[in-house]
């Protein structure tokens, strides 16, 4: 059989240059995979592959420093924004990212994330929210909506007894030190164009000095939902996106000191 030369000029896809050859760990439907090749492409396109830290911290989000071929910290869990403050403080010219999960950032991360946006620090969190501990087993986690079973709350989740969900994106939009908040998802081709820009803007967000951004990716787990991919989707379209509605909640300036 010929071989068939494929010519740049004609080539309309390719992998992202900066993910790496390592197979990606994540369950088949997972969002995690997306997520991580538009990072890659936006790292990509402005030219900030040798200026660039991220911070991970535990969950399945911690598998990010094997797929993305820029400079990664692993941090403690829930301390990602800690480290990060640190790394952008020491390395102000650099973008500064972290990349974390529902069960980390919305848990036992909530202090650390919430006063590095009230201080305005100039890093990015991309964080995914799937309403469940993906990793460990399928608990509970702050996101987790009503009635929502998981291993933790086998009957449904009940206000009186685990508290209502955490909206993590419109709690730090009151925050005057988070001036771009919004929330994604990738689970269409258009809502992943979305997403991209989203990314982008919170990058250059960043580097204009104009304090923190946060991008909330509502996100499927279909392993952890007991669900086929595209069940996943359909599930979360009917019942996570209305809870966690999408859109860009704040756009501003950071106040003038």
């Amino acid at each position: 059989m010929a071989e068939i030369e494929i010519k740049a000029e004609n080539m309309v896809y390719s992998k992202p240059r900066l993910i790496t050859d390592e197979v990606m760990h994540y369950c088949p439907g997972c969002s995690h995979g997306t997520v991580h090749k538009l990072v890659a492409e936006v790292i990509d396109e402005m030219g900030l592959e040798g200026s660039t830290i991220a911070v991970s911290p535990v969950g399945c989000s911690v598998f990010a420093y094997r797929y993305i071929d820029v400079d990664w910290i692993e941090a403690a869990h829930g301390r990602a924004c800690a480290v990060a403050t640190a790394a952008k403080r020491l390395n102000p010219k650099n973008l500064v990212l972290t990349y974390q999960g529902d069960g980390d950032l919305s848990a036992i991360g909530t202090a650390e994330t919430i006063h590095a946006a009230a201080r305005g620090e100039n890093i990015v969190t991309i964080f995914i929210n799937n309403a469940i501990y993906g990793m460990t087993g399928g608990q509970m986690s702050p996101t987790t909506l009503l009635g929502m079973k998981t291993a933790t709350t086998p009957c449904g989740r009940d206000a009186r007894l685990n508290g209502f969900p955490y909206k993590i994106a419109d709690m730090m939009a009151h925050l005057d030190g988070a001036t771009y908040v919004t929330r994604q998802s990738v689970h269409t081709p258009a809502n992943v164009r979305k997403c991209k820009k989203a990314i982008r803007k919170a990058f250059e967000n960043s580097l204009a000095g104009n304090g923190y951004s946060l991008i909330e990716v509502v996100a499927t787990c279909n392993s952890g939902w007991k669900l086929s991919p595209v069940a996943a989707n359909k599930w979360m379209e009917e019942n996570l996106i209305p809870e966690y509605p999408l859109g860009d909640i704040k756009c501003a300036e950071l106040p003038k000191q």
